[in-house]
């Protein structure tokens, strides 16, 4: 049996969330999580994408991160959907909760890394979803920054 790689310094971004949200707010944040699923986040087996936030009896929780079943697990191996805890100080939850009541905000996670202790945490924000207009604007900018460097090389 092959053994896969497995890096040391892992981070999955989840470029959508940039494109789709203006940030107001970011927080690192644990995890919790059992030892297939640290297993599998060393690998970069993460899927970012359709995950969010959400906030239940003065605790937070992320739903829909995909983190895939460790390829070396037997029947201990995890469910790669569940539902996992965050972990943040109270008053930071505290915090999030307050800005959570205004219309239009969300968490959102940013970014997956493992840590220099070899944790692995998570990088949150707070976000207002962007109009149809300020993703025009992006790209817009995006594109004459772009043009400005090439013409300058």
């Amino acid at each position: 049996m092959a053994k896969q790689k497995i890096e040391k310094n892992v981070q999955i971004k989840n470029k959508k969330a940039g494109f789709e949200y203006h940030f107001i707010d970011t927080y690192i944040a644990g995890l919790v999580l059992t030892g297939t699923e640290i297993k599998s986040i060393r690998q970069s087996n993460v899927n970012l994408q359709e995950a969010y936030c959400f906030v239940q009896d003065d605790e937070l929780y992320i739903k829909n991160m995909h983190i895939s079943k460790y390829n070396e697990g037997t029947h201990y191996n995890h469910d790669p959907l569940r539902e996992r805890k965050l972990l943040l100080k109270k008053r930071e939850i505290k915090k999030l909760v307050i800005s959570l009541k205004d219309k239009g905000l969300t968490v959102i996670p940013v970014k997956l890394f493992i840590n220099e202790r070899g944790f692995a945490k998570l990088e949150i924000a707070l976000g207002k979803g962007k109009k149809l207009f300020d993703k025009r604007e992006d790209i817009k900018s995006k594109d004459v920054k772009r043009e400005m460097d090439r013409g300058f090389k």
